[in-house]
């Protein structure tokens, strides 16, 4: 493993740069679940209008697909590390802003304001880290693309979980999210030793020399494998507490399915990564992925609800492995660190800015019929295209340079 392109970290080890990755990736998803959870009480708090709700969870994820092309760039200027640290402090001050009172007690503009800069944030750091993964822990490939995934999808399930709870036990919905600062806060300050010790660590050439990514049917497979997972990732983060609060279940409850759902998005995170590095194909595995994730959702939605927990378990475990093997495939199929920051900043900006309207298409569907019934249709044809893009990505091909 090396932290640059030409020599060994002599006093940063392997393990605590594996440690850093994987805290880093616990806090990229609370500022999702965190908000889901208790987004009822914001609303009854605040008066939260309908399209304030909708738009608070779209921008997000709308974000990681915008920005996510300006990480190449800032990796290529700073290097890849030292971006990752920037968008820690970022999103730390995106957390604090989003949790404060509004001007005359109104929330929508430092919900908003915080949300958008946090969104910024995170797109960064999405966009590096399957780089760093590449070129530092290239003899652990699979493993540190199963532990990095599995954290994130950690991250989301902290967020769903202890955001209820935590609401319940502090004096408002403010304190409940401003709580998931810290963390972010924690986890910057453990980068300060790469960052000062190593300050050209990590930097990936990101010249645009050589063949483009856009040029190539394989980046495109991912990238549109990308974009179908992307549109139940974020809605299944966004809106299934609510979906489920709609069934009747009440919110503690609700927060502890979809914890648990999203813990079991861990283990399918975890494993998909470790089998794909094992295998010459992958197209079976996503293939696979994509029907156990489309088909829990649907049965969610409208499945008995006798069997909420059984529904969104093979939900979380297709999801949590489809959302692994996406990312994955970036350095799987790409033949350098330099092409794979590249895919990345590619198939993350399209994904993940296109995979953002199935959140808002589940808002707009909630807010037209007053139920998220119909919503089963979205997630059936994003299923089948993840079914039909993983599989042609997951062949044996190579990006090249």
């Amino acid at each position: 493993m090396s932290i640059s392109s030409d020599r060994r970290p002599a006093a940063v080890s392997w393990l605590y740069l594996a440690i850093c990755v994987v805290l880093v990736s616990l806090n990229l998803r609370t500022l999702f679940s965190s908000f889901s959870a208790i987004l009822p009480e914001i609303v009854a708090a605040t008066g939260l209008p309908g399209w304030g709700a909708t738009l608070l969870t779209t921008i997000p994820a709308t974000l990681l697909g915008v920005f996510a092309p300006l990480a190449p760039i800032l990796a290529r200027r700073f290097g890849t590390w030292q971006v990752l640290f920037g968008a820690l402090v970022l999103l730390t001050l995106g957390l604090v802003v989003r949790s404060l009172p509004g001007p005359d007690g109104g929330a929508m503009v430092p919900l908003l304001a915080g949300t958008v800069v946090s969104g910024v944030a995170i797109a960064l750091s999405n966009v590096v880290l399957p780089s760093i993964v590449k070129q530092d822990f290239a003899e652990h490939l699979g493993l540190m693309s199963g532990l990095y995934t599995t954290a994130i999808c950690g991250s989301a399930a902290l967020g769903a979980g202890l955001t209820f709870p935590v609401y319940q036990q502090l004096p408002n919905w403010h304190w409940a999210l401003g709580i998931w600062a810290i963390p972010v806060a924690v986890a910057a300050a453990l980068l300060v030793p790469i960052i000062l010790r190593h300050r050209s660590a990590a930097q990936v050439s990101t010249s645009t020399t050589g063949r483009s990514p856009l040029t190539s049917p394989v980046a495109w497979h991912i990238t549109l494998m990308m974009i179908c997972q992307a549109m139940t990732s974020f809605t299944c983060f966004a809106w299934l507490a609510p979906m489920l609060r709609e069934r009747g279940i009440d919110g503690g409850s609700a927060g502890v399915i979809v914890a648990v759902s999203i813990v079991l998005q861990m283990a399918g995170s975890l494993l998909g990564p470790v089998w794909a590095a094992r295998l010459r194909s992958q197209s079976v595995l996503n293939a696979a992925a994509a029907l156990l994730t489309a088909g829990g959702f649907v049965l969610a939605l409208h499945g008995p609800l006798a069997g909420i927990w059984l529904w969104t378990g093979v939900l979380g475990i297709g999801q949590g492995a489809l959302t692994a093997l996406a990312l994955t495939m970036i350095a799987l199929r790409s033949s350098t660190a330099h092409m794979a920051i590249r895919v990345s900043g590619m198939m993350q900006g399209l994904g993940y800015g296109l995979g953002s309207s199935g959140t808002f298409i589940t808002g707009q569907i909630f807010a037209t019929t007053g139920s998220f019934g119909p919503a089963a249709w979205l997630f059936v044809a994003s299923g089948l295209g993840a079914v039909i893009f993983g599989w042609l990505a997951g062949r044996n091909r190579t990006i090249e340079r």
